[in-house]
């Protein structure tokens, strides 16, 4: 008898584990992992020192907050309307569809958002306490702030048209700096300036996955940078910061900012190349339009793994 309540019990937290790992949407974590790593290696580039306990708390805080951003946009694109109105979701935008296919309710996903939350913000309290002055405390309110006030009203970042200013800054300089500190205890130029082009991709993973929400963006007043601009004249402004990526890699180089291998992260420009031509030919086309949307999430986590990676081989080959 035990054994079958043992198993039952087992089943359902299986069960609820497995609905709540869908509702946070972990397929975009990469979006935190990828700069908190690049934080912390930069860090260990430098100074040659790593503190382990200090990066997993790093990292579990970023996810936390990340999981947060995830359901508290949910719930108020759910409150807002835009989401039902949505028949153009899909594995990229749209959201995690748990409240309207009714598996969870819309306060079960706002607890969840203010539980995961007060996760990463406990996570943060701690290591201001343990680290030198407070830095992480002002960058890790201004990075919650920015997560929750994305879609939160009075706000709503998310949707005006600072939404991809907000996520360049949160998942980029927010999260490298903060985690560059975690491991030295100071600030830098360096992980500022490494952490843009990262900043610039996942922002364009937002703004290209905007493309095929625009007609439920526009009927629910959500005013993004693409309904504002209209999609024709948007698409052309995602080359454009493709490219400033790309320049930004390149001029971190030559001005002795970053090592010379770093170059090896423009192994992603011919991804880039195709990103552009099947975005400009199809930014008016949902379905053919997915591809950009997948090969831009690509881009993102291949470039910033080559970053790091690149950091690694400077450190343990070259020097």
């Amino acid at each position: 008898m035990l054994k079958v309540l043992y198993s039952l019990k087992l089943k359902r937290f299986i069960s609820i584990f497995s609905i709540w790992f869908r509702a946070v949407r972990p397929e975009f974590f990469t979006a935190s992992v990828i700069p908190i790593i690049l934080g912390s290696v930069i860090a260990w580039h430098g100074s040659g020192d790593f503190n382990w306990f200090y990066f997993i708390l790093t990292l579990l805080g970023g996810l936390f907050i990340h999981a947060g951003l995830d359901l508290a946009n949910d719930y108020f694109d759910h409150t807002s309307g835009v989401d039902k109105i949505n028949q153009n979701y899909n594995q990229f935008s749209g959201g995690s569809r748990m409240i309207q296919n009714d598996i969870l309710s819309a306060k079960k996903v706002l607890f969840g958002s203010i539980i995961c939350f007060a996760l990463g913000i406990a996570i943060g309290l701690f290591l201001d306490y343990i680290l030198p002055g407070h830095f992480i405390l002002i960058i890790g309110l201004i990075g919650v702030f920015l997560a929750f006030f994305y879609s939160a009203e009075p706000l709503r970042l998310g949707y005006t048209s600072l939404g991809e200013i907000t996520c360049g800054l949160g998942f980029g300089p927010i999260m490298v700096l903060g985690s560059y500190y975690v491991q030295t205890g100071r600030l830098a130029w360096e992980p500022l300036w490494v952490s843009f082009p990262v900043g610039i991709l996942i922002a364009l993973v937002l703004y290209i996955n905007e493309f095929p929400d625009y007609d439920s963006d526009k009927q629910g007043n959500k005013r993004t940078l693409v309904v504002v601009l209209g999609k024709r004249k948007a698409i052309r402004l995602y080359p454009f910061f493709l490219i400033l990526t790309y320049l930004l890699i390149i001029s971190s180089v030559f001005i002795g900012i970053t090592p010379y291998i770093s170059l090896i992260s423009l192994l992603t420009i011919p991804l880039a190349f195709q990103a552009i031509r099947l975005a400009m030919r199809n930014f008016d086309k949902i379905a053919e339009l997915l591809p950009v949307n997948r090969i831009t999430i690509i881009i993102h986590l291949s470039t910033g793994l080559l970053l790091i990676g690149s950091y690694l081989l400077d450190k343990i080959i070259l020097r």
